[in-house]
Protein backbone atom coordinates (compact mmCIF):
# COMPACT_ATOMS: atom_id res chain seq x y z
CA UNK A 1 0.00 0.00 0.00
CA UNK A 2 2.93 2.61 0.34
CA UNK A 3 4.14 1.99 -2.97
CA UNK A 4 0.82 1.55 -4.64
CA UNK A 5 1.58 2.50 -8.20
CA UNK A 6 5.04 0.18 -8.01
CA UNK A 7 2.93 -2.79 -6.97
CA UNK A 8 -0.01 -2.27 -9.86
CA UNK A 9 2.79 -2.45 -12.26
CA UNK A 10 3.92 -5.99 -10.89
CA UNK A 11 1.12 -7.28 -10.69
CA UNK A 12 0.18 -6.30 -14.11
CA UNK A 13 3.09 -8.41 -14.96
CA UNK A 14 1.06 -11.52 -13.85
CA UNK A 15 -2.08 -10.76 -15.22
CA UNK A 16 -0.31 -10.44 -18.70
CA UNK A 17 1.26 -13.98 -18.19
CA UNK A 18 -1.99 -14.96 -16.57
CA UNK A 19 -4.40 -13.75 -19.14
CA UNK A 20 -2.07 -14.92 -21.76
CA UNK A 21 -2.38 -18.61 -21.05
CA UNK A 22 -5.90 -18.98 -20.09
CA UNK A 23 -6.49 -17.15 -23.80
CA UNK A 24 -4.39 -19.69 -25.22
CA UNK A 25 -5.98 -22.66 -23.82
CA UNK A 26 -9.18 -22.02 -24.49
CA UNK A 27 -8.92 -20.44 -27.90
CA UNK A 28 -6.86 -23.65 -28.35
CA UNK A 29 -9.76 -25.82 -26.86
CA UNK A 30 -11.87 -24.53 -29.18
CA UNK A 31 -10.08 -24.67 -32.37
CA UNK A 32 -9.06 -28.85 -31.37
CA UNK A 33 -12.95 -28.72 -31.24
CA UNK A 34 -14.18 -27.68 -34.33
CA UNK A 35 -11.47 -29.51 -36.14
CA UNK A 36 -12.52 -32.74 -34.39
CA UNK A 37 -16.09 -31.94 -35.11
CA UNK A 38 -15.55 -31.58 -39.06
CA UNK A 39 -13.84 -34.33 -39.23
CA UNK A 40 -16.25 -36.67 -37.59
CA UNK A 41 -18.47 -34.49 -39.81
CA UNK A 42 -17.81 -36.59 -42.83
CA UNK A 43 -19.30 -40.23 -41.38
CA UNK A 44 -17.91 -42.46 -38.43
CA UNK A 45 -17.52 -45.28 -41.51
CA UNK A 46 -15.32 -43.76 -43.71
CA UNK A 47 -11.65 -45.07 -43.86
CA UNK A 48 -9.20 -42.74 -45.30
CA UNK A 49 -6.15 -43.71 -47.42
CA UNK A 50 -3.10 -41.38 -47.57
CA UNK A 51 0.22 -41.68 -49.72
CA UNK A 52 3.60 -41.50 -48.06
CA UNK A 53 4.26 -43.70 -44.72
CA UNK A 54 3.62 -43.30 -41.21
CA UNK A 55 3.54 -44.06 -37.43
CA UNK A 56 0.44 -45.56 -36.13
CA UNK A 57 -0.08 -42.49 -33.74
CA UNK A 58 1.16 -39.82 -36.10
CA UNK A 59 -0.01 -37.99 -39.95
CA UNK A 60 1.58 -39.22 -43.15
CA UNK A 61 4.00 -36.28 -44.57
CA UNK A 62 1.16 -36.12 -47.61
CA UNK A 63 -0.79 -34.51 -44.97
CA UNK A 64 1.73 -31.81 -43.62
CA UNK A 65 1.92 -30.51 -47.41
CA UNK A 66 4.42 -33.12 -48.57
CA UNK A 67 3.92 -34.34 -51.99
CA UNK A 68 4.14 -38.07 -52.31
CA UNK A 69 3.32 -39.80 -55.67
CA UNK A 70 2.51 -43.48 -54.28
CA UNK A 71 -0.96 -43.64 -54.78
CA UNK A 72 -2.31 -44.64 -58.41
CA UNK A 73 -5.99 -44.55 -60.30
CA UNK A 74 -4.94 -48.71 -60.35
CA UNK A 75 -5.33 -48.77 -55.87
CA UNK A 76 -8.30 -47.39 -56.32
CA UNK A 77 -10.27 -49.68 -58.56
CA UNK A 78 -8.76 -52.76 -56.27
CA UNK A 79 -9.75 -51.37 -53.06
CA UNK A 80 -13.60 -51.43 -54.97
CA UNK A 81 -13.08 -54.96 -56.05
CA UNK A 82 -15.02 -57.31 -54.03
CA UNK A 83 -12.46 -59.92 -54.04
CA UNK A 84 -10.32 -57.67 -52.18
CA UNK A 85 -12.23 -55.93 -49.73
CA UNK A 86 -15.52 -57.28 -49.35
CA UNK A 87 -16.52 -54.33 -46.65
CA UNK A 88 -16.28 -51.62 -48.60
CA UNK A 89 -19.23 -50.06 -50.16
CA UNK A 90 -18.05 -47.29 -52.05
CA UNK A 91 -14.79 -45.34 -52.73
CA UNK A 92 -13.49 -42.05 -54.30
CA UNK A 93 -10.17 -41.09 -55.26
CA UNK A 94 -9.04 -37.18 -54.95
CA UNK A 95 -6.52 -34.76 -56.86
CA UNK A 96 -6.72 -30.89 -56.07
CA UNK A 97 -5.83 -27.61 -57.96
CA UNK A 98 -6.59 -24.19 -57.98
CA UNK A 99 -7.29 -22.01 -60.91
CA UNK A 100 -9.58 -19.32 -62.51
CA UNK A 101 -12.99 -20.58 -63.06
CA UNK A 102 -15.19 -18.34 -66.03
CA UNK A 103 -18.20 -18.23 -66.84
CA UNK A 104 -19.67 -16.06 -69.19
CA UNK A 105 -19.94 -12.93 -66.67
CA UNK A 106 -18.26 -13.94 -63.65
CA UNK A 107 -15.00 -15.13 -63.20
CA UNK A 108 -13.18 -16.38 -59.92
CA UNK A 109 -10.27 -17.91 -58.14
CA UNK A 110 -11.32 -21.11 -56.81
CA UNK A 111 -10.15 -24.63 -55.82
CA UNK A 112 -11.09 -27.33 -57.70
CA UNK A 113 -11.37 -30.96 -56.95
CA UNK A 114 -11.05 -33.97 -59.21
CA UNK A 115 -13.39 -36.68 -57.74
CA UNK A 116 -15.10 -40.46 -58.20
CA UNK A 117 -18.65 -40.40 -59.42
CA UNK A 118 -19.17 -42.39 -55.63
CA UNK A 119 -18.16 -38.94 -53.89
CA UNK A 120 -21.66 -38.32 -53.44
CA UNK A 121 -22.53 -41.45 -51.74
CA UNK A 122 -18.93 -41.30 -49.64
CA UNK A 123 -19.38 -37.96 -48.48
CA UNK A 124 -23.28 -38.43 -48.21
CA UNK A 125 -23.68 -35.41 -50.55
CA UNK A 126 -27.08 -34.18 -51.45
CA UNK A 127 -27.88 -31.96 -55.10
CA UNK A 128 -30.11 -28.99 -55.10
CA UNK A 129 -30.39 -29.60 -58.84
CA UNK A 130 -29.12 -31.51 -61.89
CA UNK A 131 -27.00 -34.83 -61.11
CA UNK A 132 -23.77 -35.93 -60.42
CA UNK A 133 -21.20 -37.66 -62.15
CA UNK A 134 -22.23 -41.07 -64.21
CA UNK A 135 -19.37 -43.83 -63.65
CA UNK A 136 -18.39 -43.88 -67.20
CA UNK A 137 -17.42 -39.87 -67.13
CA UNK A 138 -15.03 -40.92 -64.39
CA UNK A 139 -12.36 -42.81 -66.93
CA UNK A 140 -13.07 -41.12 -70.81
CA UNK A 141 -11.94 -37.58 -70.01
CA UNK A 142 -16.00 -36.07 -69.87
CA UNK A 143 -15.95 -32.26 -69.14
CA UNK A 144 -18.46 -31.95 -67.08
CA UNK A 145 -18.75 -29.81 -63.78
CA UNK A 146 -20.49 -29.84 -60.49
CA UNK A 147 -20.54 -26.96 -58.07
CA UNK A 148 -20.81 -26.19 -55.00
CA UNK A 149 -23.48 -23.99 -53.57
CA UNK A 150 -21.31 -20.61 -52.92
CA UNK A 151 -19.94 -21.34 -56.63
CA UNK A 152 -22.73 -21.97 -58.61
CA UNK A 153 -24.36 -18.63 -56.55
CA UNK A 154 -20.83 -16.48 -57.22
CA UNK A 155 -20.39 -18.06 -61.05
CA UNK A 156 -24.27 -17.94 -62.32
CA UNK A 157 -26.18 -15.10 -60.16
CA UNK A 158 -30.11 -15.32 -60.36
CA UNK A 159 -29.17 -17.65 -63.28
CA UNK A 160 -29.68 -21.53 -63.56
CA UNK A 161 -26.11 -22.79 -64.09
CA UNK A 162 -27.37 -26.54 -65.55
CA UNK A 163 -26.00 -26.82 -68.92
CA UNK A 164 -24.28 -23.55 -68.76
CA UNK A 165 -20.81 -23.69 -69.35
CA UNK A 166 -17.33 -23.27 -67.30
CA UNK A 167 -13.80 -22.56 -68.14
CA UNK A 168 -11.37 -24.11 -66.08
CA UNK A 169 -7.67 -23.86 -67.35
CA UNK A 170 -8.51 -22.71 -70.56
CA UNK A 171 -10.68 -25.79 -71.12
CA UNK A 172 -14.78 -25.54 -71.29
CA UNK A 173 -16.71 -28.11 -68.88
CA UNK A 174 -20.57 -28.37 -69.04
CA UNK A 175 -22.14 -27.79 -65.66
CA UNK A 176 -24.42 -30.62 -64.94
CA UNK A 177 -25.61 -30.45 -61.03
CA UNK A 178 -25.58 -28.17 -58.37
CA UNK A 179 -24.99 -29.13 -54.67
CA UNK A 180 -27.27 -28.20 -51.62
CA UNK A 181 -25.78 -26.03 -49.59
CA UNK A 182 -23.68 -27.86 -46.43
CA UNK A 183 -21.12 -25.77 -44.98
CA UNK A 184 -17.18 -26.56 -43.55
CA UNK A 185 -16.69 -30.28 -43.17
CA UNK A 186 -13.32 -32.01 -42.95
CA UNK A 187 -11.11 -28.72 -43.10
CA UNK A 188 -12.46 -27.14 -46.64
CA UNK A 189 -16.15 -26.31 -47.80
CA UNK A 190 -18.22 -28.38 -50.64
CA UNK A 191 -19.87 -25.27 -50.92
CA UNK A 192 -17.12 -23.60 -52.21
CA UNK A 193 -15.47 -26.55 -54.80
CA UNK A 194 -15.70 -26.98 -58.42
CA UNK A 195 -16.08 -31.23 -58.87
CA UNK A 196 -14.93 -32.59 -62.08
CA UNK A 197 -14.17 -36.09 -63.08
CA UNK A 198 -11.17 -37.48 -61.58
CA UNK A 199 -9.55 -39.05 -64.57
CA UNK A 200 -10.22 -35.50 -66.48
CA UNK A 201 -8.95 -33.57 -63.33
CA UNK A 202 -5.67 -35.81 -63.82
CA UNK A 203 -4.59 -35.99 -67.05
CA UNK A 204 -6.67 -32.56 -68.85
CA UNK A 205 -6.05 -29.88 -65.67
CA UNK A 206 -3.04 -30.97 -63.92
CA UNK A 207 -1.29 -33.35 -65.99
CA UNK A 208 -0.34 -35.74 -62.97
CA UNK A 209 -1.07 -39.40 -62.55
CA UNK A 210 -0.81 -40.45 -58.99
CA UNK A 211 -4.08 -39.30 -56.40
CA UNK A 212 -3.83 -36.54 -53.47
CA UNK A 213 -5.27 -39.45 -50.67
CA UNK A 214 -8.56 -41.70 -51.23
CA UNK A 215 -11.80 -42.49 -49.00
CA UNK A 216 -13.58 -45.54 -48.96
CA UNK A 217 -17.23 -46.15 -47.17
CA UNK A 218 -17.04 -48.97 -44.86
CA UNK A 219 -20.84 -50.87 -44.66
CA UNK A 220 -20.62 -50.81 -41.17
CA UNK A 221 -18.48 -49.16 -38.12
CA UNK A 222 -18.25 -52.19 -36.24
CA UNK A 223 -16.30 -53.91 -39.88
CA UNK A 224 -13.62 -51.24 -39.63
CA UNK A 225 -10.96 -52.98 -38.59
CA UNK A 226 -11.35 -55.55 -41.26
CA UNK A 227 -11.80 -53.25 -44.02
CA UNK A 228 -8.49 -51.24 -42.83
CA UNK A 229 -6.88 -54.75 -42.56
CA UNK A 230 -8.56 -55.48 -46.38
CA UNK A 231 -7.39 -52.62 -47.62
CA UNK A 232 -3.36 -52.72 -46.40
CA UNK A 233 -3.63 -55.96 -47.90
CA UNK A 234 -4.78 -54.94 -51.08
CA UNK A 235 -2.50 -52.12 -51.31
CA UNK A 236 0.71 -54.08 -50.51
CA UNK A 237 -0.46 -56.72 -53.33
CA UNK A 238 -0.84 -53.64 -56.08
CA UNK A 239 2.79 -52.03 -55.08
CA UNK A 240 4.47 -55.42 -54.26
CA UNK A 241 5.21 -54.60 -50.68
CA UNK A 242 6.08 -58.05 -48.49
CA UNK A 243 6.38 -56.13 -45.57
CA UNK A 244 4.41 -53.82 -43.48
CA UNK A 245 7.60 -51.76 -42.55
CA UNK A 246 8.06 -51.09 -46.29
CA UNK A 247 4.43 -49.60 -46.49
CA UNK A 248 4.24 -46.67 -48.71
CA UNK A 249 1.19 -45.47 -47.76
CA UNK A 250 -1.19 -44.61 -44.66
CA UNK A 251 -4.79 -46.31 -43.94
CA UNK A 252 -6.44 -44.39 -41.04
CA UNK A 253 -9.92 -44.78 -40.09
CA UNK A 254 -12.70 -42.44 -38.28
CA UNK A 255 -11.67 -43.15 -34.81
CA UNK A 256 -7.79 -43.33 -35.89
CA UNK A 257 -7.66 -39.87 -37.85
CA UNK A 258 -9.80 -38.25 -34.20
CA UNK A 259 -7.04 -39.75 -32.09
CA UNK A 260 -4.23 -38.27 -34.33
CA UNK A 261 -5.77 -35.10 -34.92
CA UNK A 262 -6.38 -35.05 -31.04
CA UNK A 263 -2.63 -36.21 -30.27
CA UNK A 264 -0.99 -33.23 -32.69
CA UNK A 265 -3.39 -30.61 -31.25
CA UNK A 266 -3.10 -31.00 -28.12
CA UNK A 267 1.01 -30.60 -28.98
CA UNK A 268 0.31 -27.42 -30.33
CA UNK A 269 -2.14 -25.94 -27.71
CA UNK A 270 0.40 -27.22 -24.47
CA UNK A 271 3.41 -25.49 -26.62
CA UNK A 272 1.69 -22.13 -26.79
CA UNK A 273 0.33 -22.25 -23.37
CA UNK A 274 4.04 -22.55 -22.55
CA UNK A 275 5.08 -20.30 -24.44
CA UNK A 276 2.48 -18.21 -23.28
CA UNK A 277 3.98 -18.83 -19.89
CA UNK A 278 7.25 -17.66 -20.38
CA UNK A 279 5.54 -14.28 -19.78
CA UNK A 280 4.82 -15.43 -15.91
CA UNK A 281 8.76 -15.65 -15.28
CA UNK A 282 9.04 -12.02 -16.47
CA UNK A 283 5.98 -11.48 -14.12
CA UNK A 284 7.78 -12.96 -11.55
CA UNK A 285 11.61 -10.68 -12.04
CA UNK A 286 9.07 -8.08 -11.41
CA UNK A 287 7.94 -9.76 -8.06
CA UNK A 288 11.45 -10.62 -7.03
CA UNK A 289 12.26 -7.04 -7.89
CA UNK A 290 9.76 -5.04 -5.84
CA UNK A 291 10.49 -7.28 -3.12
CA UNK A 292 14.56 -6.59 -3.00
CA UNK A 293 13.13 -2.73 -3.01
CA UNK A 294 10.70 -3.21 -0.09
CA UNK A 295 13.37 -5.35 1.74
CA UNK A 296 15.96 -2.30 1.40
CA UNK A 297 13.64 -0.36 2.23
CA UNK A 298 12.23 -1.59 5.60
CA UNK A 299 15.49 -2.39 7.13
CA UNK A 300 14.31 -0.45 10.49
CA UNK A 301 11.53 -2.25 10.09
CA UNK A 302 12.70 -5.85 10.19
CA UNK A 303 15.33 -5.06 12.41
CA UNK A 304 12.59 -3.14 15.37
CA UNK A 305 10.35 -6.20 14.37
CA UNK A 306 13.34 -8.88 15.42
CA UNK A 307 14.32 -6.53 18.53
CA UNK A 308 11.01 -7.11 20.31
CA UNK A 309 11.09 -10.82 19.62
CA UNK A 310 10.37 -11.73 15.97
CA UNK A 311 12.35 -14.34 14.81
CA UNK A 312 13.29 -15.12 11.33
CA UNK A 313 10.52 -17.48 10.51
CA UNK A 314 8.23 -14.85 10.73
CA UNK A 315 10.20 -12.28 8.76
CA UNK A 316 10.27 -14.97 6.12
CA UNK A 317 6.74 -15.48 6.34
CA UNK A 318 5.85 -11.54 6.42
CA UNK A 319 7.69 -11.44 2.85
CA UNK A 320 6.03 -14.44 1.34
CA UNK A 321 2.60 -13.69 1.88
CA UNK A 322 3.30 -10.25 0.55
CA UNK A 323 4.26 -11.61 -2.35
CA UNK A 324 1.97 -14.11 -2.36
CA UNK A 325 -1.15 -11.71 -2.28
CA UNK A 326 0.40 -9.71 -5.48
CA UNK A 327 0.98 -12.88 -7.17
CA UNK A 328 -2.49 -14.39 -6.41
CA UNK A 329 -4.59 -10.68 -6.87
CA UNK A 330 -2.28 -10.42 -10.57
CA UNK A 331 -4.02 -14.42 -11.43
CA UNK A 332 -7.26 -13.63 -10.06
CA UNK A 333 -7.09 -10.18 -12.31
CA UNK A 334 -5.70 -12.23 -14.67
CA UNK A 335 -8.31 -15.20 -15.11
CA UNK A 336 -10.99 -12.57 -15.39
CA UNK A 337 -9.27 -10.45 -18.44
CA UNK A 338 -8.10 -13.79 -20.12
CA UNK A 339 -11.93 -15.20 -19.77
CA UNK A 340 -13.24 -11.93 -21.12
CA UNK A 341 -10.62 -11.90 -24.31
CA UNK A 342 -11.56 -15.38 -24.97
CA UNK A 343 -15.32 -14.71 -24.69
CA UNK A 344 -14.84 -11.70 -27.40
CA UNK A 345 -12.64 -14.15 -29.66
CA UNK A 346 -15.34 -16.50 -29.93
CA UNK A 347 -18.12 -13.95 -30.71
CA UNK A 348 -16.29 -12.29 -33.25
CA UNK A 349 -15.22 -15.95 -35.20
CA UNK A 350 -18.99 -17.25 -34.46
CA UNK A 351 -20.17 -14.26 -36.45
CA UNK A 352 -17.83 -14.99 -39.10
CA UNK A 353 -19.91 -18.06 -39.65
CA UNK A 354 -17.22 -20.44 -38.22
CA UNK A 355 -19.11 -23.09 -35.34
CA UNK A 356 -17.33 -21.99 -32.62
CA UNK A 357 -17.40 -22.85 -28.96
CA UNK A 358 -16.72 -20.73 -26.13
CA UNK A 359 -14.42 -23.18 -23.95
CA UNK A 360 -12.59 -22.49 -20.90
CA UNK A 361 -12.25 -25.17 -18.60
CA UNK A 362 -11.76 -25.03 -14.60
CA UNK A 363 -8.63 -26.98 -14.92
CA UNK A 364 -7.09 -24.11 -16.99
CA UNK A 365 -8.02 -21.43 -14.29
CA UNK A 366 -7.04 -23.86 -11.38
CA UNK A 367 -3.80 -24.21 -12.87
CA UNK A 368 -3.66 -20.70 -13.64
CA UNK A 369 -3.93 -20.26 -9.88
CA UNK A 370 -1.44 -22.65 -8.92
CA UNK A 371 1.32 -21.47 -11.46
CA UNK A 372 0.84 -18.14 -9.86
CA UNK A 373 1.12 -18.77 -6.73
CA UNK A 374 4.39 -21.16 -7.48
CA UNK A 375 5.75 -17.54 -9.22
CA UNK A 376 5.09 -15.81 -6.09
CA UNK A 377 6.51 -18.22 -3.62
CA UNK A 378 9.32 -19.15 -5.77
CA UNK A 379 10.52 -15.50 -7.06
CA UNK A 380 9.57 -14.04 -3.14
CA UNK A 381 11.53 -16.32 -1.27
CA UNK A 382 14.80 -14.55 -1.92
CA UNK A 383 14.13 -11.40 -0.76
CA UNK A 384 12.66 -12.91 1.94
CA UNK A 385 15.21 -14.92 3.01
CA UNK A 386 17.28 -11.78 2.93
CA UNK A 387 15.21 -10.00 5.08
CA UNK A 388 15.47 -12.78 7.67
CA UNK A 389 19.42 -12.33 7.90
CA UNK A 390 19.55 -8.35 9.23
CA UNK A 391 20.93 -8.33 11.80
CA UNK A 392 18.55 -5.89 14.44
CA UNK A 393 21.34 -4.29 15.45
CA UNK A 394 22.87 -2.90 12.30
CA UNK A 395 18.56 -2.82 11.62
CA UNK A 396 18.00 -0.12 14.28
CA UNK A 397 21.19 1.80 13.51
CA UNK A 398 20.45 1.95 9.78
CA UNK A 399 20.18 5.44 7.89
Amino acid sequence: MAAKFRSFLTILGVIIGIASVIIVMAIGASAQKLLLDQVSGIGSNLVGILPGASEEDGPPASALGVVTTTLKYSDLRAILNKKNAPNVVSASGYVSGVATIKSQTESFESSFQGVSASLIEVENLTLSSGRFFMPEEDTNLSRVAVLGFNRARDLFPNVDPIGKNITVKGNSFTVVGVLAERGSVAFSSPDDLVYVPLYTAQKTLLGIDYLNFMRAKVDSPENLPRAVSDIKMTIREQHGIKDAIDDDFSVRDAAQALSTLMNVTNVLKYFLAAIAAISLVVGGVGIMNIMLISVNQRIREVGLRKAVGAKSVHIIWQFLIEAGFITLAGGVLGIIFGVLVAFLAAVIIQSLGYSWDFIVTWQAMALALFVSAIVGLSFGSYPARKASKISPMEALRYE
